[in-house]
């Protein structure tokens, strides 16, 4: 899950988590709450005034406070952290138009459009592209054979395993960044799809009504890519962001990378009134708060997710503190 380890997904077992772990150093004091003069909330643009890796992560667990989205950023941001293993998923609608497919370990959001479904990844294989992706979105009202694309968010095989499938049974385009096209090809040349549309930065492709920015978002990889898009709950409009990956990569220049996206994400999620942050390794759990009443755990709102990307910054800057 960082550029310098990419493993095969020719199976679920231990090499596909092993691919997230990092390294394994305890993060101490990450729940401890830090007193004011030492952490006072970024929302505001401020960061603690001890710039050590334990100020930076008390800060990030104070911001969280007891709220279970910003404590997953917490958690995800661990050195060594991978997704707990748990019972795969029921296929979900996080949204009128949006839907989650997948396994525990790694997921995909499919888009309805009205020209059809835009598919965000596409799992770890063919054989998880026809038996759980696919057969998921029928599960969900969505026609797998009206998906017309498939936006590969960075070029680790989990995400494009299932693509070529999509491609070769539905005509489906792929699109990934240029950087990310070669990672693929060079990393695991015998899952990755064909090379089809290359990504370029902040580009808007559009599938019917819908229309999707699809920023570049260096960090995890050099070309994650980042897509934001409409979403509607019961009728009612929102903007989401799907960031592209959680994890760090183990070079500094890469965590700074991460770092600058992070910031200039943050920026534009207050400027274009973003409200809804998804990832690629969702937590599971919230899945499984989805139900009928009303209530969407997805949609964090202006003020939380100021904070989700604060939390972020300062777990990501204590992790380049520290060096683990």
């Amino acid at each position: 899950m960082t550029d310098e380890q990419t493993t095969p997904t020719s199976s679920r077992t231990l090499s596909r988590r092993a691919a997230l772990a990092i390294a394994t150093l305890p993060l101490a004091g990450a729940c401890a709450a830090r007193s004011p003069a030492e952490a006072r909330p970024s929302s505001a643009g401020s960061s603690p005034r001890r710039r050590d890796a334990q100020a930076y992560y008390a800060y990030a667990a104070d911001l969280a406070g007891d709220d279970p989205v910003l404590l997953d950023v917490v958690r995800a941001q661990r050195a060594g952290w991978m997704p707990p293993e748990a019972p795969d998923p029921r296929p979900v609608r996080i949204f009128d138009d949006v839907a989650v497919v997948g396994t525990d370990f790694v997921q995909a959001t499919a888009l309805a459009t009205s020209a059809g479904v835009v598919l965000i990844d596409a799992l770890e294989s063919p054989a998880e592209a026809e038996g759980v992706l696919a057969a998921g979105l029928g599960e969900v009202g969505m026609d797998p054979a009206r998906v017309g694309s498939v936006i590969v968010a960075h070029g680790h095989a989990d995400h494009f395993g299932g693509a070529q499938f999509f491609a070769d049974r539905y005509g489906a385009r792929v699109l990934m960044s240029r950087s990310d096209w070669d990672l693929a090809a060079t990393k695991s040349p015998e899952t990755a799809p064909e090379r089809d549309i290359e990504i370029l930065h902040d580009q808007t492709i559009r599938s019917g009504t819908t229309s999707i920015r699809l920023p570049i978002t260096p960090g995890h990889t050099r070309g994650t890519v980042s897509p934001i898009f409409p979403v509607h709950w019961r009728g009612r409009r929102h903007r989401a962001i799907l960031w592209g990956g959680m994890g760090l990569p183990q070079s500094v220049q890469g965590r700074r990378a991460y770092l600058a996206s992070v910031q200039r994400t943050a920026r534009r999620a207050r400027r274009e009134g973003i409200d809804v942050v998804l990832t690629n390794h969702t937590n599971v759990e919230r899945l499984a708060t989805m139900d009928d009443s009303g209530e969407n755990p997805y949609i964090l709102g202006r003020a939380r997710t100021d904070r989700f990307w604060a939390v972020l910054e300062a777990m990501v800057r204590g992790r380049i503190a520290d060096g683990t």
